[in-house]
């Protein structure tokens, strides 16, 4: 069953469960799904690849970060909650995260790899990293490793 197809039947579930915020969550990826899929230039009625999918629901994640981020520091904890309510949905749909210390055991590797001595050269290693990793770890997680590797 694609991530699609999955989203689907969630949300058949959530609406006869009456969970609302579920079902505002899944009708969103829905409806992210559809404009992705004209945005590529097919139907909407064309599913999209697993990876695709993932594309979409990443990016939602990312909004929701931000999000909380901007209603925290504009003194509105409520609307911050409802926000990270959204976020916990959305992460069970995006793959397990490498930790902190899984990102910093590969940075460290890569960093001796290329022969990194200074921080003028980060940018060549945030782009190695990035690929090797790209669905594996969260980029602020890797940006603030590497920075600490580069402090050494």
């Amino acid at each position: 069953m694609t991530i699609y197809e999955q989203i689907k039947e969630d949300l058949k579930e959530s609406m006869k469960a009456k969970d609302t915020v579920k079902t505002s969550v899944l009708k969103g990826f829905v409806s992210e799904f559809t404009n992705e899929s004209v945005k590529l230039g097919r139907t909407p009625q064309d599913p999209l690849s697993n990876e695709e999918s993932l594309s979409v629901i990443k990016r939602q994640s990312k909004q929701r970060k931000d999000s909380i981020e901007q209603f925290e520091k504009g003194g509105r904890p409520e609307l911050a909650e409802s926000e990270k309510a959204e976020l916990l949905i959305i992460e069970e749909y995006l793959p397990e995260l490498m930790s902190e210390e899984e990102v910093r055991a590969h940075v460290l590797q890569k960093k001796d790899e290329m022969n990194i001595t200074s921080a003028d050269q980060f940018g060549q290693l945030m782009g190695a990293i990035m690929a090797d990793l790209r669905d594996k770890a969260d980029g602020a997680v890797v940006k603030k490793v590497i920075d600490e590797a580069l402090q050494d």
